[in-house]
């Protein structure tokens, strides 16, 4: 039976519980799940009906491996941006702070760089940076303004795409990191954060997308993950129509931990889920820890292919791991996120 490693707890003396938690310590009670309905009004899920209780995967020992690597992107440095939205006037300010690492995966091919800011999908652009001669730290501050509705804010992203100069004056897409405006509560408060850029040809591979929302209780030592919804899922080898559901595992380096899993929703690539999965998560173990969601096809043998996946946590890439961190930043609070998710 697995149970959580909490070695690391050694060097700071005895702690004050257990430090070793098996599979069978995660919340299985209804009675544990805590307040529900408060939940669902704080995450907004009113349209999408009451908030359930995920069903447990009583068997850990599936035909697909896991390993610490798996779903793995390339990082490729981080940025640092600021958001606010003034509603009397209508306008996006948009800030670019500072950027660190953003060529690191490129060697010594670039000595320069700039950022350049689009507004999707109608790629406008918002603003560029002024080129930079240091590309591994940076420090941009600059500050950008776009007129839009409040109702944009729903339907409208944000691309931060970073490009680097060639001995040949070419420029190069090293980098991209996508925030969607409907994620920060921008009208009711500012948002603020670092994004993990990523190769923009691995974006490609998007299968879908998904809507989760992740909060951790520090005094219950309770993760809940909640699978809100999908829309637009490609479903494996060229079918018409499939029946999804999507299994959430607990991972720590790379070891399943706990399984979960929702409803199962008929032929419908636009699934609307709204169920919490519960996790005993023991503090000192956070950083270990990571997510792996995946969207499938039920089927009649119990062997249904997988749609794709989302990884989640602090040595993921991209938004898993500024969703993780957002999590960490606002104890207590649910932060919800859409990612997409991947075939490979």
């Amino acid at each position: 039976m697995p149970a959580w490693n909490a070695q690391r707890a050694s060097t700071r003396g005895p702690p004050s519980r257990k430090g070793s938690l098996s599979i069978e310590d995660t919340f299985e009670s209804i009675s544990e799940l805590g307040p529900l309905e408060l939940m669902g009004r704080e995450l907004d899920l009113a349209p999408y009906g009451t908030l359930r209780k995920s069903q447990s995967a009583d068997s850990l020992n599936s035909i697909s491996s896991v390993s610490n690597t798996f779903g793995q992107d390339f990082t490729l440095g981080q940025v640092e941006v600021s958001m606010d939205y003034d509603a009397a006037s209508h306008t996006l300010h948009v800030a670019v702070l500072q950027g660190k690492d953003l060529l690191e995966r490129e060697e010594a091919s670039f000595e320069s760089c700039f950022m350049r800011v689009s507004l999707l999908p109608d790629e406008q652009i918002v603003g560029i940076s002024r080129i930079q001669r240091n590309s591994y730290s940076v420090f941009f501050d600059e500050k950008f303004s776009i007129p839009l509705d409040p109702a944009a804010l729903e339907e409208k992203s944000l691309r931060f795409s970073v490009f680097g100069i060639d001995e040949d004056e070419r420029n190069v897409s090293t980098g991209v990191v996508e925030l969607k405006l409907s994620v920060p509560d921008l009208p009711l408060q500012p948002f603020g954060g670092w994004l993990y850029l990523q190769d923009q040809n691995k974006a490609a591979d998007a299968v879908g997308e998904i809507l989760l929302s992740l909060s951790y209780l520090p005094t219950a030592e309770r993760l809940t993950v909640v699978v809100v919804k999908a829309k637009n899922l490609i479903w494996t080898n060229d079918k018409t129509t499939a029946d999804p559901f999507v299994k959430v595992y607990l991972l720590q380096d790379g070891r399943k931990m706990s399984k979960k899993k929702t409803a199962v929703k008929r032929d419908d690539p636009n699934p609307v889920f709204n169920e919490a999965m519960i996790f005993s998560v023991p503090a000192i173990v956070l950083q270990d820890l990571s997510l792996r969601v995946t969207v499938a096809e039920s089927s009649s043998d119990g062997r249904g292919d997988n749609v794709g996946h989302v990884i989640i946590g602090p040595s993921a890439s991209g938004m898993g791991t500024t969703h993780w961190n957002q999590m960490l930043a606002t104890l207590r609070r649910p932060v919800s996120m859409w990612h997409p998710v991947r075939r490979n």
